[in-house]
């Protein structure tokens, strides 16, 4: 059997969100009205980065918001943009993450990727990091190619779950040797399944689950990088919690 290395993106491998770049790029073009960006997405982003909301409430937020965004708006040009963001900053990534990545890669492994982010942008990124399968929130166009306005998320651990299962099954993984990286609570099921599960930076609710989770408690690994350094952790570690 292979050995499967299961990352999630946003967070976890980029240091920003490609989804909330993507945002950024169709209020550049004016593909979206400005006002829909300064009145609504704006003050969510403000609220998170001054930490007055969760990272996790953060990230549901912006993602309602762009999906009704996206509704009408034809899928060619908008896949456009997806190749310029990635383009422009699939590099912007954790060190850690990167080095995990190529470790993989040297040992012969099956690496898959599996983001809450369009999977549009998530082909993208796949390509240029050359992974084995991956897949992200499917949203729907009709026989016109234009955004529909529906979609079927993937930034929940239900659904993580499900698509892990399914590259279990297709690519013969040891699930036992394998392992799962990411950064909030929509990952814990593929921490849950891996032997070996990893969390790069986690939020605030994952750290929480884990430490309420004897299954992934006992074999978790955190990691926290910040500047410079890259700090190896356990789930005991104290944290402050000003929120």
């Amino acid at each position: 059997m292979e050995i499967g290395a299961f990352f999630d993106i946003d967070g976890t491998l980029t240091r920003t969100s490609l989804m909330l770049k993507h945002f950024e790029k169709l209020v550049q073009t004016e593909t979206i009205d400005i006002f829909t960006f300064v009145n609504e997405v704006k003050p969510i982003s403000d609220s998170y980065n001054k930490r007055h909301t969760f990272y996790d409430d953060y990230l549901e937020n912006i993602a309602s918001l762009y999906t009704k965004a996206l509704k009408g708006v034809k899928f060619d040009f908008i896949d456009h943009l997806a190749r310029q963001v990635v383009e422009a900053g699939f590099e912007e990534v954790y060190k850690y993450t990167r080095s995990r990545l190529e470790f993989h890669k040297k040992m012969g492994h099956k690496i898959f990727f599996i983001s809450g982010s369009p999977h549009f942008l998530v082909s993208h990124i796949a390509k240029k990091y050359e992974v084995t399968d991956f897949l992200g929130t499917i949203y729907e166009i009709d026989k016109n190619n234009f955004f529909t306005g529906n979609y079927f998320k993937m930034w929940d651990s239900s659904n993580k779950l499900k698509t892990m299962r399914q590259f279990v099954e297709k690519y013969s993984i040891d699930l036992s040797k394998s392992f799962s990286y990411g950064d909030t609570t929509g990952d814990l099921s593929m921490f849950r399944l891996s032997g070996n599960p990893i969390t790069i930076n986690p939020s605030n609710n994952l750290l929480k689950k884990i430490r309420n989770d004897e299954l992934v408690r006992k074999k978790i690994k955190i990691i926290v990088e910040r500047k410079d350094v890259i700090y190896s952790l356990g789930p005991d570690t104290k944290t402050l919690d000003l929120y």
